[in-house]
């Protein structure tokens, strides 16, 4: 099995497209390019990719709405290039989930740099051993929920949200850092409604919650079996 990390390039230029191909390549990645947010996401549901570097202006949906698209159902992190440096931009990009944001022109080292930061953040841990939740089984590796009908089909804040929770079993995490690495929009009262949210898939009764368990002054804590 191959481990060498393996990028999808999303960029209408043809000619960055392939300088970004060739750099990356000769620096110790498996890269597939797109052109445009329709391939991206054609590429995406085929094959696994540890990180999406993506542009912002593009014909089309913009590298903005498939950041948005994408979070719906994965959780795959996604670094932006773009022309536009204004904060509202980069703002805008994060809170619609992307992980990290690059101004053009850039320097390819920082871009090399962010890259590799990413995926150490994204590294699953050592400790790569399935969470049993009842009747449901948590794969911390491909981040997927089964049950006992099959997969169980989670949004990309549950996806985020269950894969801090599941990194840190028999832990509390405060409602703020589960806000910050589920990387949450909006109150801190997102949290709440994700949790919520979350127990009606995996608890068999979400009133009275065995595993997704709220403790007092201290926040969340996933308790498996």
């Amino acid at each position: 099995m191959d481990d060498t990390p393996h990028i999808l390039v999303v960029d209408d230029d043809t000619r960055l497209r392939e300088l970004l191909r060739k750099f990356l390549t000769e620096n110790g990645f498996r890269v597939t390019t797109s052109a445009d947010a329709a391939e991206a996401r054609q590429l995406l549901t085929s094959l696994e990719f540890d990180l999406v570097v993506l542009d912002v202006m593009m014909p089309g949906e913009s590298g903005f709405e498939l950041t948005s698209g994408l979070r719906e159902f994965s959780v795959v992190p996604i670094l932006l290039l773009t022309a536009m440096g204004e904060p509202e931009d980069r703002i805008d990009g994060l809170e619609r989930g992307a992980d990290d944001y690059l101004t053009k022109p850039f320097e390819p080292r920082e871009l090399l740099a962010r890259i590799r930061s990413i995926l150490r953040r994204a590294a699953p841990r050592a400790d790569k051993s399935e969470i049993v939740l009842g009747d449901h089984l948590y794969d911390p590796v491909r981040q997927q929920l089964l049950g006992p009908d099959g997969l169980v089909r989670l949004t990309g804040a549950e996806a985020r949200l269950l894969q801090v929770l599941a990194a840190n079993p028999g832990h509390p995490i405060s409602r703020e850092a589960l806000q910050r690495q589920s990387r949450l929009g909006g109150t801190i009262r997102a949290v709440d409604v994700q949790v919520t949210r979350l127990r009606r898939k995996i608890e068999p009764n979400p009133k009275i919650p065995r595993y997704l368990q709220t403790i007092r002054g201290q926040g969340y804590v996933l308790w498996p079996d």
